[in-house]
């Protein structure tokens, strides 16, 4: 009956949310730091309405965030909102339809072409970097999580199949892993590391950079990208945005041209949709392989030379048997040809239908 206060409330709704990982309620935690700088963490949730909703999301482009960052925090806040309205502790949601669309993404998405990755590989100090670069381009696993958590015991030499471990999805049924083709240019890699590989070794990649990136609350920054752009630079190429999705990204645009997208979004762990929103792209080769189609226009061409175009009628053959025999007209009425004579089978002035009583 009392009123609830911003900060407290939402912290607990967020320390309650058991289905969160550490890390995700970290992220969550920067939309509560948002509310409170900007509503204050005292301030009566019932007190908010739909134009402070508004003023909120202002307020988070006034800090320079990117599109997709305000889309997703004010998305964080409907849900908030949303389980105080459950509760009885606001009437209605002030934030349900201030939203931001999540714009930008084609324009930070890049393919990153074999020769490119051929270049990134040689620069590479290492075959732990060798194997991170192949992993995410070739493998189309997620870097760090997928890539720092695959084993020695979960690549198959044999079947040429390996299983990938998603720290990301494993809270969702099913989603815990899932089984990966040994492709021909990730095995030549793999088989490199597995050679140098210390006796005792579990992890595919050295397991400092997976200790790197483990911290109390799950996954954190482990730094891979600082190095992997001066990989990138040392390579003698420029340094492109989403520097690891971006090998994902490119492999999944592979994959589909190849195979069914149900196929390749099981080996990639993700779905139709969010591949089409977030992973396909259109690459200069499907221009250029367009531009050098000359099948369609051959065929444009060769089906007007297989004959002309009918006429409104099938006309009389003159030498027919039919119109040397002036009895025989009668013998197709149902056919589109008729004799010389116009009184036979013509329409009467009220058309095809049949009369009606009323006219």
């Amino acid at each position: 009956a009392g009123a609830a206060k911003l900060g407290p409330t939402i912290q607990a709704l967020l320390d309650g949310r058991n289905d969160l990982k550490p890390a995700t309620k970290t992220v969550r935690g920067q939309v509560l730091k948002d509310l409170v700088a900007h509503f204050g963490e005292g301030r009566d949730v019932r007190t908010i309405n739909a134009g402070h909703g508004d003023d909120f999301k202002q307020f988070l482009v006034g800090c320079g965030l990117a599109t997709s960052t305000i889309c997703k925090r004010l998305q964080v806040v409907r849900g908030l909102f949303n389980s105080m309205r459950r509760r009885k502790l606001v009437e209605e949601n002030p934030f349900e339809g201030v939203r931001q669309a999540a714009t930008g993404i084609k324009d930070r998405q890049r393919f990153i072409s074999r020769e490119e990755t051929a270049r990134v590989l040689e620069a590479c100090p290492s075959h732990d970097w060798r194997a991170i670069v192949a992993l995410s381009r070739f493998g189309g696993l997620r870097c760090p999580s997928e890539v720092l958590s695959l084993r020695w015991e979960d690549v198959n030499w044999e079947t040429g199949r390996m299983i990938v471990r998603s720290p990301k999805t494993e809270h969702l049924p099913d989603k815990a892993s899932r089984v990966v083709p040994l492709f021909p240019e990730l095995r030549e890699v793999l088989m490199e590391c597995f050679e140098l590989a210390e006796p005792g070794d579990v992890y595919v990649v050295d397991e400092r950079f997976r200790k790197a990136a483990m911290g109390p609350g799950g996954w954190i920054n482990c730094n891979l990208r600082t190095t992997f752009l001066k990989i990138i630079a040392r390579a003698g190429l420029k340094p492109w945005p989403r520097s690891f999705h971006n090998l994902r990204a490119s492999r999944e645009t592979e994959l589909v041209e190849k195979y069914p997208i149900q196929v390749v979004t099981q080996w990639l762990g993700n779905s139709p949709d969010v591949a089409l929103r977030h992973y396909l792209m259109v690459t200069e080769k499907h221009f250029a392989a367009a531009a050098s189609d000359t099948g369609a226009s051959e065929k444009a061409a060769h089906n007007p030379a297989q004959s002309g175009s009918a006429g409104g009628r099938n006309g009389p053959h003159a030498d027919s048997p039919e119109m040397k025999n002036p009895a025989n007209c009668g013998a197709f009425q149902g056919s589109a040809t008729y004799c010389d004579n116009p009184n036979i089978y013509r329409i009467a002035g009220g058309g095809f239908e049949p009369p009606t009583s009323g006219l």
